[in-house]
């Protein structure tokens, strides 16, 4: 699958998601009462969009670093993000035990690299390299902006459910107590379905992406393996919680990860599906093909 499928399967999922939106607050709480909770939504999203960044530093008691202190991560960072033509992102690394990484910041010229000193014990100087270029591919497709789109929506469809079933809904659109009550416990869990799905889909967008940046899919795969045994072995902090789960690069929280109805809501793809999608792509770049963007 190429970068421009995965975007076209992005927004077709975040279109979803505004098209549920739509029905449950058309038939619960009409008009008004759509617009009242998707504003709500959006008020509160937009201050987590633009504090984003700060919180996830804080949370995972991330603190920048000087190139001085980390030589090797700032070069291997500067290299990428001139390639991609990108801004020099801050850089931060956390005394997380587990290995691992993200990226955070409302755009790229906010944008926040993070690595824990787990990750950077585990792997070696090519893997590093493929890790970060996976994260600089996030920045690159304003991954934070379209996760909080997600979100609002979610959050709003999740709202107006709550709030009918206290207010009773919009009689004439279903305000039954039966419908009413699977409302309330059914068009959350399809919002929340929806907006994992988006995120498994920039998952696989950023190991797509970093792997055309750094040219070295076999790089990230050898990374992903290692990393999907470590986070099961090394708990990560109780600071960390199920709503930062998605900006790392492996899943920290390994407990909430599984196969067939409960990987419906998992912020990532399986480690061996990315791997097998990381495999095609370097079978494509060995091959000359071009790479379609």
């Amino acid at each position: 699958m190429t970068p421009g499928i995965n975007r076209v399967k992005t927004w077709i999922l975040i279109a979803a998601l505004g098209g549920l939106f739509v029905l449950v607050g058309s038939w619960l709480g009409g008009p008004q009462g759509a617009v009242v909770g998707l504003a709500i939504a959006l008020i509160f999203n937009i201050a987590m969009y633009w504090w984003s960044g700060s919180i996830a530093v804080a949370t995972t008691r991330s603190k920048p670093v000087t190139e001085q202190e980390y030589p090797q991560l700032y070069r291997i960072v500067r290299e990428l993000a001139n390639a991609d033509h990108l801004p020099m992102p801050q850089i931060y690394v956390s005394d997380m035990s587990q290995p691992n990484a993200f990226a955070t910041g409302r755009n790229p010229e906010n944008a926040k690299v993070a690595v824990t000193k787990g990750i950077l014990q585990l792997v070696d100087e090519r893997e590093l390299r493929a890790v970060l270029a996976h994260e600089m591919s996030h920045v690159a497709n304003h991954d934070i902006l379209i996760s909080s789109i997600a979100a609002a929506i979610g959050m709003a469809i999740t709202f107006l459910a709550r709030f009918a079933i206290f207010f009773g809904g919009d009689d004439e659109r279903g305000g039954s107590p039966f419908a009413l009550l699977a409302a309330w416990l059914l068009a959350p869990i399809a919002a929340a379905i929806i907006q994992m799905a988006v995120s498994r889909s920039r998952e696989y967008q950023a190991d797509e992406s970093g792997s055309y940046l750094s040219r070295d899919p076999e790089a990230l795969a050898s990374a992903l393996r290692k990393l999907d045994a470590a986070v099961r072995q090394v708990p990560a902090p109780a600071s960390v919680s199920p709503a930062e789960a998605h900006l790392f690069i492996m899943n920290p929280l390994a407990a909430l990860r599984g196969r067939g109805v409960s990987s419906l809501f998992s912020t990532h793809p399986a480690t061996d599906k990315r791997i097998e999608r990381l495999d095609a792509i370097a079978a494509q770049l060995r091959g000359g093909s071009p790479i379609a963007s």
